[in-house]
């Protein structure tokens, strides 16, 4: 079975996944992250490491494996949910989308990134084209993150594209929250679960009517033809939004920051605290519109080697 994501991380995720909890558990390389004084000597390393250890058993004895391969897993991490969708498949847009959303890091390192994802979603089309061309069924991973529910409406317009029959798709859907024995875990999106916790999933897959895939597709095209510059889940619906439709939750975030501020922390609160399913990259050009807005001040710029966003801000007054 081909599977399909929408992140790179989900990706590495599920290949882990199809193998995770098969056979007995060993005990794996386990690093701890601390000064002494956070471990109280020894003795509480020790404890620590015992703790962790116990956690990872658990969690393979509890996974359920998927079985399959790493080939038959495929990546589209295109971020869909942002810039223009007007192009059919994977086209040069797109490329510049990418391009655009990796600007904050270093240039050595953005540009080879974004052409790297671009180049590899590229084969990964004509992949899994052959291998539907072939007769093999589908199965699509996704969430309401907006990248990974446009990611879902996309690749439906390809398989109506390709003529792929609807008794050959399956959908998987993430719901945001689940109840676990000890804790209610909550997920964003599929490149936050563990490898050991996409099994248990697999009760949620659906398989779906020549109708329903026609008719994601269709709101696709919709979409196309509406030309906005972003894309968000309203009321279990992708919609497209203004590009300032996230920008009350920046402006709280930033008026809950000090008069001066890392911007790297602005940005972890935004997607943190107020849980918003949207990327950093977005918000980092979120913050770059209130800087030429003139609402925040540039005080210190980043190191050459680090992302731009790791510079303090000033506020200048109301944000």
């Amino acid at each position: 079975m081909i599977e399909i994501v929408f992140s790179e991380s989900a990706g590495g995720s599920l290949k882990a996944a199809q193998t995770y909890g098969k056979g007995e558990w060993s005990v794996s390389s386990i690093g701890m992250i601390g000064t002494e004084m956070d471990f109280a000597g020894e003795t509480e390393l020790r404890k620590a490491l015992q703790e962790a250890e116990q956690k990872e058993r658990e969690a393979w004895e509890q996974a359920i494996p998927l079985g399959g391969n790493p080939a038959d897993v495929f990546s589209f991490p295109l971020a869909l949910g942002t810039g223009d969708i007007a192009e059919a498949g994977v086209g040069p847009k797109r490329l510049e989308v990418l391009r655009r959303l990796f600007a904050p890091y270093p240039e050595n390192v953005w540009r080879p990134a974004a052409d790297e994802i671009y180049r590899e979603a590229v084969e990964n089309y004509q992949k899994v084209k052959a291998r539907l061309a072939a007769g093999e069924t589908v199965r699509i991973w996704y969430s309401d993150q907006p990248d990974e529910m446009s990611g879902l409406y996309w690749f439906a317009a390809q398989l109506e594209c390709w003529e792929v029959p609807a008794d050959r798709v399956v959908f998987v859907k993430l719901e945001p929250w689940e109840v676990q024995e000890d804790r209610a875990a909550g997920y964003r999106e599929w490149g936050e679960v563990e490898p050991g916790e996409w099994g248990k999933h697999l009760s949620s897959r659906k398989t779906v009517s020549h109708t329903f895939l026609t008719g994601i597709s269709r709101r696709w095209k919709e979409l196309q033809g509406e030309h906005a510059v972003l894309r968000a889940v309203v009321g279990g619906r992708l919609c497209s939004v203004p590009e300032d439709f996230y920008d009350p939750w920046i402006r709280k975030a930033a008026d809950e920051q000090e008069n001066e501020f890392l911007e790297s922390r602005l940005i972890g609160d935004v997607i943190g605290k107020h849980q918003l399913r949207i990327s950093d990259k977005w918000v980092f050009l979120r913050v770059e519109k209130m800087i030429e807005d003139g609402k925040l001040q540039i005080l210190t710029e980043a190191p050459e080697d680090l992302p731009v966003y790791h510079r303090m801000l000033k506020k200048t007054g109301s944000v």
